[in-house]
């Protein structure tokens, strides 16, 4: 696992603003949101492309309202809103107040929540203790640095990636996998569903934060729900 993800701040907020994903679900109106390592997200599944933008002023409205500025995804199957940990701070104290008006607007809309889409991306990509190769893949992909290790898309659209040495390691073998970052309440089952397709359980020892899979040639992918019950 690499550093992504919301902030470590006080159970109930900071003097900075912040709030931890729990106190964010304890919060009213947001039971149909989910906290990934990219901060809180929910997905309203829509009949068209008309009534998934029909979402879009409401939300540019409760961000006003609220300080908050969310990233917006309108696709004919479903309009998927977050509100991104730019910073490693945390999840703005706003956010549920947000998440809440979203959500209303959403259901006057007749858009169906999933909380089951939710999930963000996230690439480890694991390097020799003395090498540095963020800078490679900054360039090569356009990315901008985030924090000490971190790299991530300027419009948020591309998967996070995050740079980690590995001791005792040789140089020049470059080792990677996927973070998939899944609601809490979809972990196990996502789980399942890899380990019935072929791959295996790498290392069990760090449920319920997350799995380490493999699959069948050995790719790695960690099912991650940490960032959903963060204290």
């Amino acid at each position: 696992m690499g550093d992504m993800g919301v902030g470590d701040v006080g159970d109930t907020g900071s003097a900075s603003g912040r709030i931890t994903a729990a106190a964010f679900h304890r919060a009213a109106g947001v039971a149909e949101w989910r906290v990934t390592a990219t901060g809180p997200q929910a997905v309203f599944s829509a009949t068209s492309l008309a009534q998934a933008a029909g979402l879009v002023a409401p939300i540019v409205a409760a961000a006003e309202r609220f300080g908050v500025q969310p990233d917006i995804d309108v696709r004919p199957e479903a309009v998927v809103v977050r509100i991104p940990d730019r910073d490693f701070e945390g999840i703005p104290e706003a956010a549920p107040g947000f998440a809440a008006d979203v959500s209303e607007a959403a259901a006057e809309l007749g858009l169906v929540a999933d909380p089951s889409r939710a999930q963000s991306i996230g690439v480890y990509i694991a390097q020799h203790s003395e090498a540095d190769v963020r800078p490679f893949f900054l360039a090569a992909l356009g990315y901008d640095p985030l924090g000490d290790t971190d790299a991530v898309d300027p419009l948020r659209c591309g998967p996070q990636l995050a740079f980690n040495p590995i001791a005792g390691d040789r140089p020049a073998r470059g080792r990677s996998h996927f973070d998939v970052f899944v609601p809490a309440d979809q972990a196990q089952a996502r789980v399942d569903a890899a380990l019935a397709a072929g791959g295996r359980l790498a290392d069990g020892s760090r449920p319920p934060y997350w799995w380490s899979l493999a699959s069948p040639d050995n790719h790695g992918v960690d099912i991650a729900p940490w960032p959903d019950t963060d204290e």
